[in-house]
């Protein structure tokens, strides 16, 4: 095995943030998570808790309607857009309230994407699965061989650059400290890093509540968006990407 510095090849443990992150420590092998605390990934569990499958796609795309009408499915808008007909957006409260549809496709401009270029045994974990992922994941992954790659989505600046995100440090944290207390693994500094910052904060939900993201939301009338984002463990879901829908496992 080639030894790359960015790739964290030596760890089964691994974290990374946005796109191109994922693409070097995970290059086919093991299993990737996504986690995109607001809001793709918290959408995702919520939706196939209820039986939903959802198809990731990028945002802006016109793949995604031709991949909706591809499969039957309905498109979600953005939570803007939202009318009585068609109440499906990334809202992962409108999507607990809406008619749940067969399938869905759920653009994001940054879980969304990732889980979309991507292969191989891939995962949307947010706050609310935590300890349900980490045991779907226990057997089928974990060494430097076949890692698994924990990627914190993050958030775009307005020119389009990456902006580290609280909340996606704290929900990777959380799945590499659930996974570190079932198995002894090789984890990487970068993980190691993400995995203390989670023990570290006293109040993870305050501190979804008010980082810059959850004051955001809150700031355009989504603070119920945030506070199901902010709940820890309240789901046994694990979405697996099945076939190009992620499905409840």
């Amino acid at each position: 095995m080639t030894s790359r510095p960015w790739g964290q090849d030596r760890y089964g443990l691994r974290l990374e943030w946005g796109l191109t992150g994922s693409q070097e420590v995970s290059p086919g092998r093991g299993a990737l998570v996504v986690v995109d605390v607001l809001s793709f990934t918290t959408a995702v569990t919520v939706a196939t808790a209820r039986g939903v499958s959802v198809y990731p796609a990028a945002w802006h795309d016109e793949r995604a309607a031709e991949l909706a009408a591809r499969v039957d499915a309905r498109l979600a808008v953005g939570r803007g857009e939202v009318t009585r007909d068609h109440p499906w957006s990334l809202s992962p409260a409108a999507l607990a309230a809406a008619p749940a549809p067969a399938r869905l496709v759920l653009p994001s401009p940054n879980g969304s994407s990732i889980a979309a270029a991507s292969d191989g045994i891939v995962v949307a974990c947010s706050l609310r699965n935590v300890a349900a992922v980490a045991r779907w994941l226990r057997d089928r992954a974990g060494t430097p061989e076949d890692p698994i790659s924990v990627i914190a989505a993050g958030e775009r600046w307005p020119d389009g650059s990456l902006r580290p995100a609280l909340e996606d440090l704290l929900g990777a944290g959380a799945l590499l400290s659930a996974l570190a207390e079932l198995e002894d693994y090789a984890i990487s500094p970068e993980a190691e890093a993400a995995l203390a910052t989670f023990r570290g904060t006293g109040s993870v939900a305050n501190a979804v509540r008010g980082c810059a993201s959850g004051l955001e939301l809150v700031h355009r009338g989504f603070e119920q968006d945030v506070e199901i984002a902010a709940e820890l463990d309240v789901s046994t879901a694990v979405p697996a990407l099945t076939d190009g829908a992620f499905v409840a496992r």
